[in-house]
């Protein structure tokens, strides 16, 4: 039986701020990208993220981003090596104290937004990222798309790697991303979510937003909590694979690079 992990973004509220659906969510996934304040979160956010994920099993990574509050963590930021790898150690520290706190392990390293999609094609911020995570966790699985020069990077230095598939967002013909600018870039029927999902298991195919088929490889399934009808689609997708003998588990339960 194959096995496949189903991620989503979580802890993403701030203060009286609620984004996302994380209660009605959390039993249907099986690995938490937990914000860490940087992006998105805040202190009490974190620990009830961490809470929720200890009562239903499912594993907790560190959701890496800019410090953009403003943005999401959408917008390009110029930074330094020095910098960006000083910001991801303080987010992975202050996750790895919650995770202490509640007698958990942190699983996985997430790249948030712009410092996921700068990683795709940049190798400088590609590298810092991975240097960021050697030196704490060299262990440590990093969530990374087919392809990228961050995956080059990582699987070159040894770090292992999780791959992505990303369930609501639409390709292009090189396995990037399309822009959330464009129409069409987000895909929010549950359905053909599904479908997308089940193909992309058993075939290792994906259709681009220009209809052309390309091979393709993931590994966790992702689902952005603040895609409309999250929650919907998340269990639509466990409902699909279930129903093809693929098992859902925690990567952190399965995995091995």
């Amino acid at each position: 039986m194959k096995n496949i992990d189903l991620n989503c973004d979580m802890g993403e509220s701030f203060g009286i701020y609620k984004l996302g659906m994380d209660e009605e969510a959390m039993p249907y996934i099986t690995s938490a990208n937990i914000a860490c304040g940087f992006h998105a979160g805040d202190p009490n956010v974190m620990d009830q993220t961490v809470t929720l994920a200890k009562k239903y099993g499912v594993g907790i990574g560190v959701h890496v981003g800019f410090p953009d509050l403003l943005g999401f963590g959408r917008r390009n930021i110029e930074v330094s090596r020095e910098e960006l790898i000083n910001y991801n150690i303080y987010q992975i520290g202050a996750l790895q104290a919650f995770a202490s706190k509640h007698d958990l392990e942190i699983q996985h390293i997430k790249p948030h937004g712009s410092m996921s999609n700068m990683a795709d094609t940049d190798p400088y911020i590609a590298e810092a990222i991975v240097d960021s995570v050697l030196s704490l966790f060299p262990d440590m699985k990093l969530f990374i798309r087919e392809g990228t020069e961050i995956h080059k990077i990582a699987v070159k230095k040894g770090l292992p790697v999780v791959l992505e598939f990303y369930a609501d967002r639409a390709y292009t013909r090189e396995k990037t991303l399309v822009s959330r600018k464009i129409p069409g870039a987000v895909i929010k029927d549950p359905e053909i979510i599904a479908e997308n999902v089940l193909r992309m298991v058993v075939e290792g195919k994906t259709k681009t937003l220009d209809g052309e088929n390309i091979d393709i490889k993931g590994e966790s399934i992702c689902v952005h909590g603040d895609t409309t009808g999250a929650v919907e689609i998340i269990k639509r997708i466990r409902e699909k694979l279930n129903g093809a003998g693929v098992q859902v588990a925690p990567v952190g339960k399965w995995h091995s690079v």
